[in-house]
């Protein structure tokens, strides 16, 4: 008798699925349908599914601290001998002593802030000192150098950026997580003077468009960044929180509004990357980590705004929008895509991350349903999890990226260990996918991972 031809194939175990297409799993066994509840079959799943504990995420935090702990020092070094000098010695040929990661780049603010959500999460006091004793550090070589350059102005400071910022980058995600850091025990004194300069500089110094906005001339002139929500909105949140200033809620909601009204889409759910003034039409390239950032943004946003601001409500209902746009799209191994709607573009780990994050965090503040919502953010966690080594490096972040108004920009953006964006958001995600864990316990309920409110 003659074997058909797709049951050959099959028991030869060639695939039949075109290009692009997952197979379906078939499992072998001597169990038969009337003899073992087939439907409990565990899959070969890609990533862990409903194996996630508050001290599995422990130990994958306690991995990465370990890691940063080691490679970025508060040291002063000579520039040309590299050996130490001390602060009251420090002038012009001094440098900060190099470690794997810069200490006052923004993707440190935002791995500064996550030190002290794990902390706070976890109970972990050595998250928080490790933000705590960096941003001191920071603040005693300010100080150092400022009283410098009054005798010196032309000199040029290990600590330039943060004396005198020139972007959006320079100031808000560090500025953000220095307000935190004086919330949980830095040293007010060295802290809050650097991050009222930065607070000074968003408000005050960066280039607007006519209407207000935050803007830069770059790529294009009059061009808006959706990166710079999360890189001045934070900010501003905070120092709002901390004074009691509504001007800082104000134009916060101002921002946001101004942003989105640009870079949102109602179709999908989701942002583009940059809108440049007089550009028609715009390209719609939704690159994921920018996303995560303006998803970020409105989570840091809802978190201190009063219940009683005019735009609480809206920012609410873009924060529910944009989380049913990325549920659309997450894969089927927990990540998201480096372009959220091409599913043929890298699978990147600090959007997914980030998303993880955003997401558990809406749910533990009681913004987003736990039972839709749930699981989605577990698969993140377990999805960027799996890309954290034995070592505490962050495996799969795409590296810093501008802006392209083509696929191939983004498609073929590297990818490394050493992109520092991977790292905070990593920290975050663990902090509130513990919190997540043990506020709302999940249940395995016929294989699949749920999570009952």
């Amino acid at each position: 008798m003659l074997v058909p031809k797709i049951s050959k194939a099959l028991l030869l175990g060639i695939s039949l699925v075109p290009a692009g297409m997952a197979a379906a799993q078939y499992v072998t066994g001597k169990g038969n349908d009337a003899t073992m509840p087939l439907h409990l079959t565990k899959p070969d799943y890609d990533i862990p599914y409903g194996e996630t504990t508050p001290g599995k995420v422990k130990q994958v935090l306690d991995r990465v601290y370990h890691y940063l702990d080691a490679v970025t020092p508060m040291q002063l070094v000579n520039k040309q001998t590299e050996a130490d000098v001390a602060l009251a010695k420090a002038g012009e040929n001094t440098i900060l002593k190099k470690g794997d990661f810069r200490l006052t780049s923004y993707e440190w603010g935002v791995t500064y802030t996550g030190m002290l959500e794990a902390s706070a999460a976890t109970g972990d006091k050595r998250y928080a000192q490790y933000t705590i004793d960096r941003v001191n550090f920071l603040g005693e070589v300010v100080k150092h150098y400022q009283s410098l350059l009054v005798k010196n102005p032309g000199m040029v400071p290990p600590v330039r950026s943060v004396i005198d910022p020139h972007a959006l980058d320079d100031a808000g995600a560090l500025c953000a997580s220095m307000i935190k850091a004086i919330k949980a025990g830095a040293n007010a004194s060295l802290v809050r003077p650097m991050a009222d300069n930065f607070i000074n500089y968003i408000m005050n110094k960066e280039f607007r468009l006519t209407d207000g906005t935050l803007a830069r001339n770059r790529p294009l002139l009059n061009t808006l960044w959706l990166d710079d929500l999360y890189m001045s909105l934070p900010a501003l949140s905070q120092m709002g929180a901390l004074t009691g200033d509504s001007k800082y809620f104000d134009e916060v909601v101002k921002q946001y509004k101004l942003f989105a009204g640009r870079m949102f889409n109602h179709n999908n759910n989701l942002y583009m990357h940059g809108w440049v003034q007089d550009m028609e039409p715009h390209p719609q390239f939704h690159w994921a980590r920018a996303n995560g950032w303006a998803m970020m943004t409105k989570v840091e946003i809802l978190d201190v705004l009063p219940p009683s601001h005019p735009g609480r409500a809206e920012v609410m209902e873009m924060l529910k929008k944009h989380a049913s746009g990325l549920a659309r799209l997450q894969d089927r191994t927990g990540f998201w895509h480096q372009l959220l709607d091409k599913n043929d573009s890298y699978l990147e780990t600090s959007a997914t991350a980030i998303y993880a994050y955003c997401i558990a965090r809406a749910i533990n503040k009681g913004w987003l349903d736990p039972k839709a919502y749930g699981p989605m953010a577990i698969l993140a966690w377990n999805a960027a999890a799996s890309k954290v080594t034995t070592e505490g490096q962050v495996e799969g972040t795409c590296v810093g990226t501008g802006m392209g108004f083509d696929p191939a920009f983004y498609y073929y953006r590297p990818v490394n260990n050493f992109a520092a964006h991977g790292y905070g958001p990593v920290l975050l995600a663990g902090a509130e996918i513990y919190r997540l864990l043990q506020k709302h316990p999940f249940e395995i309920n016929d294989s699949a991972v749920q999570m009952p409110g």
